[in-house]
């Protein structure tokens, strides 16, 4: 076997050398433990799943690390333990959580690191709302927070663009982003759902929990991901995330359950990635499978850990709470 040399050139002499402190390092451990109690107290048990997974996201808007076995087959580093999670659920689990790395093969900056903690949890029999009030209860005992506030994703949107998301058009999302002052490399066309995670992105985020967390809820159809849709006269995503300062911490869901729905936006989803010419992923037939069994109705949350343990210490950088961050790895 070949040896592996260093690359000097690329190798500091404090390279080595963890990027949070010790200290701080200590901190986040009790940190994790919190977490643990917190779950304990409620009777919601600790699960593992499998990091490696033969099924990739399909979802456009992120992309799996893929590797190859030597045994054969292509396997994809989980993004989420969103679906063995509900395997476990349609097996009569009850309410479950776990703390996990995930990994997504994007973004890496002050918020972003392409391997991180995540938080995710289910409760059988609960709807969104009521996930909510247990998340706010985690960020009051975490923070140090008042309790969050709730908008709908209108309100949030009309506020802070007085536009109204549900209906306006792409012009209208384009005229306000000019006039707001948004410079665009190239135009969105008549991507409505672009222009909203634009405008999005620009003028509500940095806005959203200043005071205190906030919840923004029911979120367009278009964009319901794994969430149940409600029909009224604008149908609605049961969908919610919950800011604090500006950051994104957490994102949640009313589950769906119905087989034959999850199977049409998979294929969606692969379509929409043949268009923009991204790798083709095969869906999850095991999740298939676990909803056709039966999975009860259940509302789930993920939790960004890194990014919450950073607004606990009031750092500003993702890799500074972490042992070694990505250029480290």
């Amino acid at each position: 076997m070949a040896e592996c040399a260093p690359n000097n050139d690329a190798v500091t002499s404090l390279s080595w050398a963890p990027s949070a402190s010790l200290a701080l390092l200590r901190r986040r451990a009790q940190f994790l433990t919190t977490i643990r109690q917190f779950f304990a107290e409620r009777d919601v048990f600790e699960v593992e799943t499998p990091i490696l997974s033969c099924a990739g996201t399909t979802d456009p808007h992120i992309e799996s690390f893929a590797t190859q076995s030597l045994a054969g087959g292509q396997y994809f580093l989980h993004t989420s333990p969103e679906f063995p999670m509900k395997r476990l659920l349609a097996a009569g689990s009850g309410p479950i959580y776990q703390l996990c790395r995930v990994f997504r093969n994007g973004d890496c900056g002050r918020i972003h690191n392409p391997e991180f903690t995540m938080l995710e949890w289910y409760r059988p029999g609960w709807d969104y709302h009521q996930l909510m009030a247990e998340l706010d209860a985690l960020a009051q005992l975490l923070l140090g927070t008042q309790a969050a506030d709730r908008l709908t994703y209108a309100d949030a949107f009309r506020h802070c663009t007085e536009l109204d998301p549900h209906t306006a058009d792409a012009s209208q999302f384009r005229q306000c982003a000019r006039q707001r002052g948004i410079n665009l490399c190239g135009d969105l066309g008549d991507n409505v759902d672009a222009w909203r995670d634009l405008l999005l992105t620009h003028l509500v985020e940095p806005r959203l929990g200043m005071a205190r967390p906030v919840f923004i809820f029911d979120y367009p159809a278009s964009q319901a991901a794994l969430a149940r849709t409600r029909d009224e006269k604008i149908p609605v995503a049961e969908r919610f995330e919950l800011y604090y300062r500006g950051v994104e911490l957490a994102n949640g869901y009313q589950e769906l359950i119905d087989p034959i729905q999850q199977r049409a936006r998979f294929e969606a989803d692969r379509a929409i990635r043949k268009q923009a010419g991204l790798r083709n992923v095969c869906l999850d037939e095991n999740l298939i499978a676990a909803l056709q069994h039966g999975m009860p109705e259940s509302s789930g949350v993920a939790v960004g850990i890194d990014r919450l343990f950073m607004l606990v210490e009031g750092i500003n950088r993702i890799d500074e709470v972490v042992a070694f961050s990505w250029e480290q790895a």
